[in-house]
């Protein structure tokens, strides 16, 4: 139990850091994507708006070391600077308002010729659109002042490269760090839920030294009882007793065997045998209890199903899961109880039904819950023999847990079962 709980606060924590990693470093590279295609677009819309070439916004006369105000950039433009105009790389295509190339303009990039700057803008007419991409051009179509469309492509390879630069530095840096904290995580996960350990400890050594106190008091009571009996005759008042005595023996057992489950002080003994036969030998005993009962009990037993597995513990099981239908089981209803391989051939199930007009409601999985009850509202008068403490289907859970199986439960149709899954 305890490897368990560390090994869900390390996943927990684990996935919690992956999740603000991610949201960091993705916020951080759309930000960044943002701005630089930003800074693409500014660019692509002067171009635009000035036909193709820069303005001289920048120009300064001799000994001017500022721009006057009206050659400052607007607010649109408040990235570019002096240096852009020579800094940036693109070219241009000129159609006439009849749609034939007039003239092109390669004078700023050396990478692309006339006619490749042809094609590009006939790539571009066929795809449409603004400031979208073809290759590591992004391109933009404005309407020339004499007629006609203007087609202007801004060479973003640089820009490109640093987008996945970025993208990558920033993926390898964050890796390594998730992989240094998770590893702080495992290494001082034990210090955080030392806590916890020492209050499991604490409790589990009070049930065993419970247990082991009320066992003396108990063996007293049964054997004045015995006494009593014995010098009168037995009354129900005595076979009150000895019912009771035999729960609390039957609960500090249960406790006792669910406290060294989950310390995992139980040493299982796998070994092949015959699933069916114990469970057919395990049942057994049922039918003649349900029918004093008034209920009736079918098995549904395959033949010869072998398993590996501890065979006490297996017999347990199946007991618990019969035992309860019986106890919880509507009066004059049936149980049902099925053991078979899985059509798939790789499992085998065990099914335990029984009837029940009001089955529990909400999250069933909660009735392995140790010391659960579906029904807080019972009293003692009207369900002695149904209120039970609700341990033996957490130690049910336990041996199911120690032979890697699942055990699950399911209402429906006026019917609940439990069922057991084990791989073959």
């Amino acid at each position: 139990m305890i490897k368990k709980l560390r090994r869900r606060f390390v996943l927990i924590a684990a996935l919690c850091l992956l999740i603000v990693e991610v949201l960091i470093i993705g916020s951080i590279n759309i930000i960044n994507i943002m701005s630089i295609n930003r800074d693409e677009d500014q660019i692509l819309e002067l171009l635009s708006e000035n036909e193709g070439k820069f303005p001289e916004l920048f120009k300064r006369s001799k000994g001017q070391t500022e721009p006057p105000p009206e050659m400052e950039p607007d607010d649109g433009h408040k990235s570019l600077n002096a240096e852009t105009k020579y800094q940036t790389r693109y070219f241009t295509v000129s159609y006439s308002e009849s749609g034939k190339p007039v003239r092109v303009d390669t004078g700023h990039i050396a990478a692309v010729s006339s006619d490749e700057a042809i094609s590009y803008a006939e790539q571009a007419a066929e795809k449409g659109g603004q400031n979208r991409y073809i290759g590591n051009y992004k391109y933009t179509v404005s309407e020339k002042e004499n007629g006609g469309d203007l087609y202007i492509f801004l060479d973003c390879t640089k820009d490109i490269a640093t987008k996945r630069g970025f993208l990558i530095i920033s993926i390898t840096i964050a890796a390594a760090g998730y992989l240094l904290v998770c590893v702080m995580i495992i290494i001082f996960s034990k210090r955080a839920v030392r806590p916890f350990i020492e209050n499991y400890e604490k409790q589990r050594q009070f049930i065993t030294d419970a247990g082991h106190e009320i066992k003396t008091p108990l063996a007293i009571i049964s054997a004045n009882t015995e006494v009593i009996e014995m010098t009168s005759e037995p009354s129900e008042w005595t076979e009150s007793i000895k019912n009771q005595i035999a729960r609390l023996d039957g609960l500090i057992a249960n406790l006792m065997r669910l406290s060294r489950m989950e310390e995992d002080s139980v040493k299982y003994i796998f070994s092949e045998f015959d699933l069916s036969a114990a469970a057919k030998d395990t049942a057994e005993p049922f039918i003649t209890l349900a029918e004093t009962k008034g209920k009736k009990l079918e098995t549904d037993i395959e033949n010869g199903l072998r398993y590996t597995g501890d065979e006490g513990a297996l017999r347990q099981l199946i007991s618990i899961l019969i035992e309860n239908a019986v106890k919880y089981c509507d009066d004059g209803g049936l149980i049902r109880a099925k053991l078979h391989k899985s059509s798939n051939g790789k499992n085998i199930r065990l099914t335990v039904t029984n009837s029940c007009k009001n089955p529990p409601e909400g999250d069933l999985s909660k009735l392995f819950d140790r010391f659960y009850r579906a029904d807080t509202s019972r009293s003692r008068d009207e369900g002695e023999q149904k209120s039970g403490y609700g341990i033996g289907l957490s130690v049910a859970k336990a041996v199911c847990e120690a032979h890697k199986g699942k055990i699950s439960a399911k209402a429906e149709n006026g019917d609940i079962s439990f069922t057991a899954v084990f791989k073959i």
